[in-house]
């Protein structure tokens, strides 16, 4: 596997003044850029790709939205360089009104984890004081926690610091770990 992937800690973070499609730039923990993710702009559904850096010269995962609306949607996440399907990304839709909730699908769609926001209160409170309260999300496996999701306290700069060292069994493939925090940055990001 591609050592970009081989990380406990990374920073997702959303570029301001991008003018076509959400660009977002991903950093190892000494700060050097080692991923780059853009949403094509223009499209029905979403379309996301990761890439080695910012020449986009090398794919590495592509994100895609099955439908073109829905408010329960599934993003598959597919290895460019492979063509394996890693998994999918589907979003709990009635219940992330009130608390963001996403579920992680193995490549046989079943159900293998969570990512959820941290407490139906604050998720409540950022609802009403909108980017004032950052977010935090946790990552569990067969009931277990193996990541932490959470957004910097910045209005105009959608970052998100991933912390994956609490999943030393590597239960969670960090492809899908980091295709899920680019889609928490660009659709959470969206609503806000």
């Amino acid at each position: 596997m591609n050592p970009k992937f081989s990380h406990d800690r990374y920073l997702v973070r959303k570029q301001i003044l991008s003018l076509v499609g959400a660009k977002i730039d991903i950093f190892d923990s000494d700060g050097r850029e080692i991923l780059f993710s853009q949403m094509k702009a223009f499209k029905l559904k979403e379309d996301i790709r990761l890439y080695g850096d910012s020449t986009m010269q090398e794919e590495l995962i592509s994100i895609q939205a099955r439908s073109v609306i829905d408010f329960s949607a599934t993003y598959d996440v597919v290895d460019s360089v492979t063509g394996e399907k890693l998994g999918s990304m589907r979003r709990k839709g009635m219940k992330s009104i009130l608390k963001d909730e996403w579920v992680i699908l193995d490549a046989s769609e079943a159900e293998v984890g969570l990512i959820k926001e941290d407490s139906p209160l604050m998720a409540l409170l950022r609802r009403f004081l909108t980017n004032l309260i950052p977010q935090k999300f946790h990552v569990e496996m067969g009931g277990e926690r193996v990541a932490l999701f959470k957004q910097d306290l910045n209005p105009f700069v959608g970052k998100l610091n991933l912390d994956f060292s609490l999943d030393s069994a590597n239960k969670l493939d960090r492809r899908l770990g980091l295709a899920a925090a680019v889609l928490l940055v660009v659709i959470e990001g969206q609503q806000g």
